[in-house]
């Protein structure tokens, strides 16, 4: 392979320094995907490095599935071999295989935040630990850090002191670890945290995987905790090929446990490193550029570089100053709507999850679709966790929290009395709650209920037996075309028939039913998926692969939808226009870090604002409002020190009487819009205001509408659906509409304005 034109020359270094540890310093959207996956075919194709020898990690699936279609695109033969996975994907993989050595059985289930509250839950109360005083999620907050530290419960305890409250966290440390063992279960820190385990106490598996990894390539290394670091060291221990890519700059997960020391000490822990540092930026405008380099030179605690780029000037930052925040919501919304954009290209950026709030309220108000992520995640609603309970059933009976959520859903009249009994057979006997439910005739006093229970083991039983014949490819039918043999999506689909988990879903006969059918029907194509892209799939893989998405992963940048997002979740995307709202100081910078006695931290916002600064490609929008509800107190708030730290003559911004007579022709504008061939007007509320979720619309009811259930309208905004519903309201007609390419949305037929086809 000839190394590509396209790279500049501090790129073409990087790619071809191949031995030893390498330091590759890059700055925001300086192509350092590019340089990774050139690199690793350099390695392929000019070095004859045997492609299974190479290992990438990134942080998240979306990186890792983009890396390894830019592989497979450079690499003629062979690439399929590379190792291209996030850090937990890697030690799954590991443990999957290995784990035994450590007392735990393959087939381990892999526990999320919510269950991972549900076992810290039972542990306290186990503990007759005060709730109130031993709260589940501070808790597990503890021990998390415990384990990115590679604290294990022995040393926790020794590093108590005697500390009475510390020896309290201790005994919920070591009871909850006892629990995820008797459960055959790992959460997602104890991934990590087991890997490192396991190579520490298995010389053999270690040195297995230095041979098997003897160059490796890690990504967003500035985001790396102690567990993350240490697994990496021990990997590149006996080869020491060992090329790290990250940007300082952009070190914003302190909270979560990331140390920016294992960047800003690599040299020094790896002596012999080759540093490269990549400055130029094919991403922003040269004005954007120049507003993020003049925030974060600010801070002390960094690497020296300055970020430059080839690209047009483009235009001024803007900044614009509101009243309160509902009018900075309604400036924001309206001033994307003023550009003629696809809604695609927008994105806001806030500081806390609680602004999205009036963002999305505006939103909805304007009839503009719009993706939130940091919401409810798919794998967290309650009917995707029933079937997916099911399914780790299935492959492990020992995941008492997975069978206590299904032993009663759907209905089987088992009531809390019989399963309090199995549970305490259970702990008798030092076994499993789904064992107890497998010898519930046998325990005292279970009555009728034993019988129900006995039904539930034998389905789950049936379900395994199909399961395993399936994965060991036996056919169930000798006449089932080979396209329909069985395999995950049709054992969803027996769960949902033979346990009457449907058939009581349809049975409430709402539209919230239906919604859930429907998210039942996605993790069903889900399944399909992935069997049809792995070719050795499996219950434990497909498990292990939702386990591990995370929200950024599931964004659908076909969908022309506004993006509502948290700053900390914006890492690592970009879009041709940002809006960073909230600009204000004890918002953003926030008062704690503001207040805190540690100058790191304050260093820590303002990279994170470096990373907002540095998502937008083409326009960069910066608001804030002089008052802000906070805990419903209303408080006044300056600018930003970061917006003040930007140059003047890099920033566009109004006096207050040139904002009103912007306003003022603003409005006149919005009255006549047209658009998409539709005349467009904003909704009439009471005092004037957009109004927020549970105020009234001032509207004026139509007499009657000439659509109805079943006839295919057009939106303005939505384009062609079907009509699903229309409720008569006391003040407008509520109408429910699937529309073909954004799904169900209801709306009041005097704002939503359907035209009938």
């Amino acid at each position: 392979m000839e190394i590509s034109d396209t790279l500049n020359p501090k790129q073409r270094e990087a790619v071809l320094h191949t031995e030893g540890p390498l330091l590759i310093l890059a700055g925001a959207g300086s192509g350092k995907t590019r340089v990774l996956t050139h690199r690793i075919a350099c390695l392929i194709e000019e070095k004859g490095v045997n492609p299974w020898n190479i290992l990438a990690i990134t942080f998240t699936n979306k990186a890792a599935g983009e890396m390894r279609e830019r592989v497979d695109s450079l690499v003629k033969s062979g690439a399929g071999s590379v190792w291209v996975s996030t850090f937990h994907s890697l030690c799954v993989r590991i443990l999957r295989r290995f784990i035994e050595y450590l007392g735990y059985e393959n087939n381990f289930s892999i526990y999320d935040a919510d269950d991972q509250k549900t076992l810290m839950k039972q542990v306290i109360k186990k503990l007759n630990l005060d709730p109130k005083q031993y709260r589940e999620r501070p808790m597990m907050s503890i021990i998390s850090s415990a384990k990115n530290e590679l604290i294990d419960t022995e040393t926790f305890r020794k590093k108590s002191g005697g500390d009475w409250k510390l020896g309290k966290a201790a005994d919920v440390y070591e009871a909850y670890q006892a629990e995820l063992k008797k459960n055959n279960a790992l959460d997602f820190d104890d991934l990590i945290f087991k890997t490192v385990d396991l190579f520490r106490v298995n010389a053999e598996v270690l040195d297995y995987y230095r041979e098997r990894f003897r160059y490796i390539m890690v990504d967003e290394y500035q985001d790396t905790n102690t567990a993350q670091f240490e697994l990496i060291a021990l990997l590149a221990g006996k080869y020491g090929n060992l090329c790290v890519v990250g940007d300082d700059d952009q070190s914003i997960y302190k909270f979560r446990g990331a140390d920016i020391g294992n960047i800003l000490n690599f040299e020094e822990t790896f002596p012999g490193t080759k540093v490269i540092k990549l400055e130029q930026n094919y991403r922003s405008t040269a004005h954007i550029l120049d507003a993020a380099n003049a925030v974060i030179c600010n801070n002390k605690g960094r690497k020296q570089k300055t970020l430059w780029t080839a690209n047009e000037d483009g235009p001024l930052v803007m900044f614009r100053q509101y009243g309160q925040a509902y009018e900075e919501a309604e400036g924001i919304v309206r001033d994307m709507l003023a550009q003629g954009r696809n809604l695609r290209d927008f994105a806001v950026l806030y500081r806390t999850n609680a602004q999205s709030r009036l963002l999305e309220e505006k939103c909805i108000s304007y009839n503009i679709p719009y993706r939130l992520v940091g919401g409810v995640n798919f794998y967290q609603r309650r009917e995707i966790k029933d079937i997916l309970c099911y399914l780790k059933t299935i492959a492990n009976g020992r995941d008492d929290l997975a069978v206590q959520r299904i032993i009663n859903v759907p209905k089987r009249g088992i009531g809390a009395s019989s399963i309090g009994k199995v549970m305490e057979w259970a702990g008798r006997q030092e076994t499993s709650f789904y064992e107890g439910c497998v010898h519930a005739a046998s325990i005292p006093g279970m009555g009728k209920a034993a019988g129900k229970i006995q039904g539930f083991v034998s389905q789950i039983q049936d379900f395994a037996r199909r399961n395993q014949a399936w994965e060991l490819g036996i056919r169930q039918e000798e006449d089932v075309p080979q396209n329909r043999r069985y395999g995950l999506e049709g054992l969803i689909r027996d769960i949902l028939e033979e346990t009457g988990y449907r058939s009581e879903l349809q049975a409430e006969g709402e539209e919230e039913a239906k919604a859930r059918l429907e998210n039942i029907d996605e993790l069903i194509n889900k399944a399909a998926s992935y069997c049809a892209e792995n070719e050795e799939p499996s219950l434990n893989g497909f498990l292990e692969e939702v386990s591990l998405v995370a929200d950024v992963d599931r964004m659908d940048d076909s969908q022309d939808r506004v993006t509502l997002m948290t700053l900390h979740s914006a890492k690592g995307l970009e879009f041709p226009v940002v809006y960073l709202s909230g600009m204000e100081d004890g918002l953003f910078p926030s008062s704690m870090s503001i207040m805190s006695d540690d100058p790191t931290d304050i260093e820590e916002e303002r990279r994170l604002c470096y990373v907002g600064i540095t998502r937008a490609r083409e326009r960069l929008t910066m608001t804030a409002a002089r008052m802000r509800m906070s805990k419903g107190e209303t408080r006044y708030s300056k600018v930003s020190r970061f917006v003040e730290e930007i140059p003047g003559d890099l920033v566009d911004t109004m006096s207050p009487g040139a904002r009103a007579n912007a306003n003022a022709s603003s409005n006149a504008r919005y009255e006549e819009k047209k658009f998409d061939g539709r005349q467009f007007k904003p909704q009439t509320v009471v005092g004037g205001r957009t109004p927020g979720f549970g105020k009234e619309f001032t509207i004026q009811k139509a007499s009657a509408l000439e659509y109805g259930a079943g006839d295919r309208v057009r939106h303005g905004r939505f384009g062609d659906g079907t009509v699903q519903s229309v409720t008569d309201g006391a003040r407008d007609f509520e109408v429910a509409v699937e529309f073909d390419r954004f799904g169900v949305k209801k709306m009041f037929a005097s704002i939503a304005k359907l035209e009938k086809l």
